[in-house]
């Protein structure tokens, strides 16, 4: 079967015979999927062969950016303009509609970031990414090369002045993060302890943006009800909580064992859509946002829901 329905719920948000359609295959390692509104296409990275990508149905697989510096999540901000994490530079970028690259963060009090990961962008132009090691680690999706940094963190880039603000930094690997429809609340995953926790974000007029909390909102466990070892070398990338997006509704993705798993508001984990390959991230898209664009292992995937995501810009 190509989902688990663990709630009722379930067939109201995703479906209960939701199918999974193959759309490309041949990558090295996929990653950091976004989709244009307007312009209907898929931009994703293919760490491995150091590429990112873009698909369209008109025309198919071509080249965005090569090389990329491994560059794994991906967003866009509020102008349109790609912003990425390379896990080679350890930079955060924005490409330019010319093709040229601005570089928005790199270090952090004078020692270079670890590899940022994961990317947001909130309404106001905050920027929003994770810096876990695996970049510095993992010689196919980075470069193997010393960590300077003390602390695996969560940031912000100031949209006024651009500075570098370090917002948490007691993960063991931050990696997903995605804001809720309202951007009341942050959802941030530690990979290696298979669990998703939520923050409050401030809107008084005078710390806005800024983060507080941080519990544990819930878990991505398997199909018995356990969590397999996050810190093992073993345990595949796609067994462990990666991407995260909301949908319309609130309703939470998020990757973790076995595929997507599908958050109800109240945290409930209404079921996972089943994918036959370890799975890295996804992305809302298709003209009525109700299609999962999953990028897994070497392939990208095509699913429909029913419960429409939503623009980024």
């Amino acid at each position: 079967m190509s989902v688990q329905v663990r709630d009722p719920r379930f067939g109201d948000v995703v479906g209960d015979d939701a199918e999974v359609e193959r759309i490309a295959t041949g990558f090295g390692f996929t990653e950091g999927p976004i989709w244009h509104p307007t312009e209907h296409h898929l931009i994703f990275s293919d760490m491995r062969h150091d590429h990112q990508r873009r698909w369209s149905a008109a025309d198919g697989i071509t080249t965005y950016r090569r090389p990329s510096k491994k560059a794994n999540g991906s967003a866009y901000d509020r102008q349109g303009r790609v912003v990425s994490c390379e896990h080679q530079t350890s930079r955060v970028v924005r490409i330019e509609a010319d093709g040229t690259e601005t570089v928005l963060a790199s270090h952090y009090h004078g020692r270079e970031l670890n590899s940022p990961n994961d990317i947001v962008v909130k309404s106001d132009g905050a920027i929003y990414f994770t810096d876990p090691t695996y970049g510095r680690i993992r010689e196919d999706i980075g470069l193997l090369r010393g960590i300077e940094q003390p602390h695996q963190g969560l940031y912000r880039i100031d949209p006024n002045n651009s500075a570098l603000d370090l917002l948490a930094d007691d993960f063991w690997q931050p990696n997903g993060l995605c804001f809720s429809v309202d951007e009341t609340r942050l959802f941030v995953n530690d990979t290696p302890r298979f669990h998703v926790r939520v923050f409050d974000v401030a809107h008084d007029g005078i710390g806005d943006g800024r983060i507080s909390g941080g519990d544990v909102w819930a878990e991505t466990l398997d199909s018995q009800g356990e969590k397999p070892d996050g810190r093992h070398p073993d345990t595949p990338p796609g067994m462990k909580p990666d991407g995260m997006k909301v949908d319309s509704e609130d309703n939470l993705y998020v990757v973790g064992p076995g595929g997507v798993h599908v958050f109800a508001p109240d945290a409930t984990c209404l079921g996972v859509i089943n994918m036959p390959e370890h799975t890295t991230n996804f992305a809302f898209g298709d003209e009525d946002f109700r299609s999962l664009y999953v990028t897994a292992s070497g392939s990208l995937y095509r699913v429909r829901v029913k419960v429409a995501g939503f623009a980024a810009f």
